[in-house]
């Protein structure tokens, strides 16, 4: 089992869609955000994680998106580790996302 939690990209895009607001951050590179993003998610590359904490709740619910969900994971792997509280990967990544109805 993973030390974070999961989110579908189903579930989201009905939290989305019912009005909730989120905390999301796509830590894709900027060659990949230029295709496109899930609307209101915040990018942070993966690569600028450690350097950019500061930009990240430690308390409470925030999800990260990338490609397929393999280095969201590896960032909310990171985040549990030192101590954040409620890191969620979303499950299938932006792969994913652009696959719903």
């Amino acid at each position: 089992m993973n030390p974070h939690e999961e989110i579908s990209v189903e579930e989201l895009k009905a939290r989305l869609d019912a009005g909730e607001k989120p905390l999301i951050i796509d830590v894709r590179e900027p060659e990949e955000v230029a295709y496109g993003m899930i609307p209101g998610a915040v990018h942070i590359p993966m690569g600028q994680i450690p350097q950019r904490l500061d930009e990240i709740p430690r308390e409470g619910e925030v999800i990260f998106v990338c490609r397929s969900s393999h280095r969201s994971g590896q960032v909310c792997e990171y985040l549990t580790m030192i101590g954040f509280e409620k890191p969620v990967n979303m499950v299938g990544g932006m792969l994913a996302w652009t696959q719903l109805p």
